[in-house]
């Protein structure tokens, strides 16, 4: 059993997306928690989430992952961007949340000249005034590449965050294949020694997702640049490796591979075939 499924769009609604998952073999999905390019989020229409919530159960469905919007940086230092940053967080979570969706990731944000230090307290700061602890949902931190002047590229950093925030039993860690792999952790010769860096740092337990994808940019590019599975540096032999282990096996994976419904029909049947037919 395999819990996998892409990122799909809610802008035709929630059950459609979840129809839409169902159809091409996935057992969950990624959505947008509202529009990942600007600031406003669609009010719920009941039957719709109604269905959905219908669909989630007869099909069983693994945990889904909303994904913040790209417009929120809670690590820079223009009071503007955070704020409008903590608002969304705080709205998002409490949406999220109010319709079961069990995980919510999001970009840790860039220090944009502000430094690493006080991007990483403004991004806890913004979280405290956030979460409070009567959550059923866990918000992740995701993994970074280390482009620019981006917080979460490396685990010591992740790890700070999370000790500086209150309610540390709602946070977990999304890990993006790609970004590590780009930000110079080494999963395809030293996969052991990376998760047991992330075990001693941060701690396994914190790790909730994946996000499944290959690498257009070679190894410690410091580029967040998606390939389908199989057409990257980090290569098909080091991404089934990397699923089959023990430690990441039963936690769910979401596609973010530049690829339409059908394409990830075909890379989740793919995928299934090469682990499950050996």
């Amino acid at each position: 059993m395999i819990v996998i499924g892409p990122h799909i769009s809610i802008a035709k609604g929630f059950t459609n997306a979840a129809k839409t998952a169902v159809n091409i073999g996935a057992n969950t999905f990624q959505f947008f928690s509202r529009n990942p390019r600007g600031g406003n989020a669609k009010e719920f229409d009941e039957k719709d989430i109604q269905k959905f919530q219908e669909i989630r159960e007869e099909n069983n469905l693994g945990p889904l992952l909303a994904h913040a919007p790209y417009t929120m940086n809670l690590g820079g230092n223009k009071e503007e961007v955070y704020e409008f940053g903590k608002m969304v967080i705080k709205e998002d979570i409490k949406r999220m949340d109010s319709l079961g969706v069990e995980y919510l990731c999001f970009h840790p944000g860039s220090h944009v000249g502000g430094g690493i230090e006080a991007g990483i307290d403004r991004i806890a700061n913004a979280l405290n005034e956030a979460i409070t602890g009567n959550e059923n949902i866990m918000i992740l931190l995701e993994t970074m590449s280390g482009k620019g002047t981006e917080i979460g590229y490396n685990f010591e950093q992740l790890k700070q965050i999370i000790d500086k925030v209150d309610y540390k039993e709602r946070m977990g860690i999304c890990l993006d294949t790609c970004h590590i792999f780009s930000a110079g952790y080494d999963i395809v010769n030293n996969l052991e020694g990376v998760l047991e860096d992330f075990d001693r740092i941060i701690g396994l337990d914190k790790l909730k997702v994946v996000h499944l994808n290959d690498s257009m940019m070679p190894f410690g590019a410091n580029k967040d640049r998606h390939s389908v599975i199989g057409g990257g540096e980090i290569g098909l032999d080091a991404i089934v490796k990397f699923m089959a282990h023990p430690k990441i096996a039963s936690l769910p994976f979401f596609l973010e591979t530049p690829l339409e419904d059908e394409g990830h029909k075909e890379e989740i049947e793919m995928i299934k075939k090469i682990l499950f037919d050996k």
